[in-house]
């Protein structure tokens, strides 16, 4: 599977719910908390355009918000 990684906050109900799901789903990934690291905010905002989280990085392609259909889709792809 390609790397899965999750760009979230300590408090924000829908990292935690991201979060929560991947575990469920046994995927490993990278947590980077934007609270923590201001590089990967300035980041997120030239990929995407805007500050939000969560955001997913799966393989190569982006996920803004905890779209599960779209996060599955792309799960399976990457596997």
């Amino acid at each position: 599977m390609g790397k899965v990684i999750l760009f979230s906050t300590s408090t924000y109900p829908w990292c935690k719910r991201a979060e929560r799901y991947l575990k469920e789903k046994r995927v490993l990934f990278k947590e980077i908390n934007v609270e923590k690291d201001a590089k990967a905010v300035r980041d997120l905002v030239l990929r995407t355009g805007q500050t939000a989280v969560p955001v997913l990085k799966i393989g190569r392609r982006l996920i803004v918000g905890f779209d599960r259909a779209r996060i599955e889709r792309e799960l399976g792809r990457a596997s």
